[in-house]
């Protein structure tokens, strides 16, 4: 039996009292569980005595940063595209009231499926077919997410929609002044020569900005039931997105993977290239440059890891995990593979 009182990030009677008062069919007491995964805004599993079950999402613990951990911002996105092709939870509510929780939060319909977080969990689907489709669809649905039009589905106000690559870079540098515990000159270099050679940026769309398989929720088929974590959201150029999914989908034989130990490394999932060439294929679009937006998405892979490893190190996770330092390490292997990429290596 889990025991809500003694879960990290939740004031089990603030957030009991929110249920009883949003949720009418949630049936007192409510457990909570902190999901495993992520290392951003927090995820937790809500299951009342009927056996029904939500999902919350939170900021992390402590201090935080810009819009990133805004959660009425990323209600918006999920609600906004419920109606649309592309599958998200459904939301179940907003609470903005800090007194609550210490926090806002919202919380979603639990998505019941596999997350394809490592190789282990590949093997959820042993057929090499079934992992193959498995990453088509993960392209197909990245094309989903950049067709849809802002605009009539109420995010046109999201964010900018010009200059999206020029506004990320001065976020993430900015973004890297305040959450690095060190100098490295790969972040400011490549920062200054990615700033000089912007790509002309074709029509604006969604931007999911962390866009890669592990923040999907399969069915038992290996359909797409969901995509999560949307706290990056924005407007902008949908080849950043691409380029990051490059960054992210690790094949054998890398040198530098950049999260774990990826169940796209597993027999039977596409290529690099092959998700590239259905991606281009799908949605028309020149990736003719998109060796720019792989060298970005390493370098805000730098980035946002650098901003892990500060919150680990401040406690903002809870007790840090054996091997949080790995992460510094990681940090600096990908600003190299960014300042490398920009080169055209």
């Amino acid at each position: 039996m889990l025991a809500p009182m003694s879960v990290e990030g939740i004031d089990a009677e603030g957030v009991g009292s929110w249920f009883a008062a949003n949720v009418p069919q949630a049936e007192p007491p409510l457990e909570f569980e902190r999901i495993a995964g992520g290392h951003s805004n927090l995820t937790y599993s809500v299951r009342d005595s009927g056996a029904r079950r939500w999902a919350l999402r939170r900021p992390p613990l402590g201090k935080r940063l810009g819009s990133a951990h805004d959660m009425a911002r990323e209600h918006k996105v999920v609600s906004a595209l419920g109606p649309t092709p592309v599958p998200v939870p459904p939301v179940v509510g907003l609470c903005e009231d800090e007194s609550v929780n210490e926090a806002p939060f919202y919380v979603m319909e639990f998505v019941d499926g596999p997350i394809l977080r490592g190789l282990a969990e590949a093997d959820a689907f042993p057929n090499e077919g079934d992992r193959r489709a498995i990453g088509e669809r993960v392209a197909d649905t990245l094309v989903e997410i950049h067709s849809v039009d802002p605009d009539a589905v109420g995010l046109g106000d999201l964010g900018r929609k010009e200059d999206y690559v020029a506004r990320q870079l001065r976020r993430w540098h900015g973004q890297w002044e305040k959450s690095k515990t060190r100098e490295l000159e790969a972040v400011d270099s490549v920062h200054e020569r990615l700033t000089a050679r912007i790509p002309e940026q074709g029509p604006a769309t969604i931007v999911h900005g962390d866009y890669r398989l592990d923040n999907m929720i399969l069915t038992p088929q290996g359909e797409v039931a969901a995509v999560v974590d949307w706290e990056l959201c924005t407007l902008g150029d949908p080849l950043a997105d691409v380029g990051l999914l490059m960054v992210y989908w690790a094949q054998e034989g890398d040198d530098l993977v950049a999260l774990g130990q990826p169940a796209t490394m597993a027999p039977g999932f596409p290529t690099r290239d092959e998700i590239r060439d259905r991606y281009a294929q799908r949605s028309g679009r020149d990736l003719s440059q998109l060796d720019f937006y792989v060298a970005l998405g390493y370098w805000k892979l730098a980035i946002i890891l650098e901003g892990v490893y500060a919150r680990y190190t401040a406690g903002q996770y809870g007790k840090a995990d054996p091997g949080v330092e790995q992460f510094a390490r990681l940090v600096e292997r990908l600003a190299e593979a960014a300042d490398e990429a920009e080169r055209g290596g």
